[in-house]
């Protein structure tokens, strides 16, 4: 597998490795490549390949859920870890409704529907961290160019803006603050979708960096998620460096959803959030 890893001191030094898994997990600031970012672009793909690429995409592509994934580890390791919550779930969004040559434009009533609270201008954070480029200021909405990364995904635009929609169903913004919503994404996008009771569990540093935390105030909102009835509980493995957790509702992704049933996103928006 490959990893992006940026060294501490580095400036926008990056380095690209091809390393194991365990290698991967033990390097500090690096999150994984996913597939879809590695694949040829497709002006680089002959006209079989390209055919063959769109019929795997749309006969047994990853899920949204995978691919929400896929880019929270990339956006874990291409923006600053100060960057916030709002910041971060901003970024989400451009990132997965970018077209080809990494062009995005989301428009104002979107932006005010995410409600990311009383921040001042998200995406001035992610200029500032060089990953989004505004030539110009548009009047309405938000408009711009995104980090050379985004734009080698092989997935196609639809497929891509199938997931940012995922993402919003997932954690609805009625009521929840960016910051445990945030969180709240991150773990459900690493439930298993095969095996909705399969043990939760993953690198407690992983989840940080994902939400740009450190491990104490990962705590404090793991805590909190308990306290609102989103999990049901969460702890620490036998291997210190994992947390597993429990959701509250059996199975928490949006597709549950119907007649006399909630999902987890139900749980999120009738709880206290909005205190976090």
């Amino acid at each position: 597998m490959a990893a992006l890893a940026h060294p501490p001191h580095g400036g926008r030094l990056w380095r690209l490795a091809d390393v194991c898994a365990a290698c991967a997990a033990a390097t500090t600031h690096a999150a994984v490549v996913p597939d879809t970012a590695l694949a040829a672009s497709p002006a680089t793909r002959t006209a079989p390949s390209r055919n063959r690429a769109r019929n795997q995409r749309e006969h047994r592509g990853p899920s949204e859920q995978v691919r929400v994934r896929e880019m929270l580890s990339y956006l874990a390791s291409a923006l600053p870890r100060q960057t916030s919550p709002s910041a971060r779930l901003l970024a989400l969004q451009c990132a997965l409704r970018s077209n080809a040559a990494g062009h995005v434009r989301i428009p104002t009533g979107l932006i005010r529907g995410m409600r990311l609270g009383a921040h001042t201008a998200p995406h001035t954070e992610l200029e500032e961290a060089c990953w989004l480029w505004s030539p110009a200021r548009p009047k309405t909405g938000l408009e711009g160019f995104m980090d050379v990364a985004v734009r080698t995904q092989a997935l196609t635009r639809r497929d891509r803006a199938r997931a940012a929609d995922w993402a919003l169903r997932t954690c609805p913004a009625a009521r929840i603050r960016p910051l445990p919503r945030l969180l709240a994404l991150v773990l459900i996008a690493h439930l298993p979708a095969d095996s909705p009771q399969a043990p939760l569990l993953a690198e407690g540093d992983l989840l940080a960096r994902m939400c740009g935390l450190t491990p104490p105030e990962l705590v404090h909102v793991l805590d909190l998620l308990v306290d609102t009835h989103f999990l049901q509980s969460w702890s620490y493995s036998p291997n210190p460096e994992d947390v597993q957790w429990e959701f509250a509702l059996p199975n928490p992704l949006p597709c549950n959803q119907g007649p006399g049933r909630r999902d987890c996103a139900s749980t999120l928006t009738s709880g206290t959030l909005d205190s976090a």
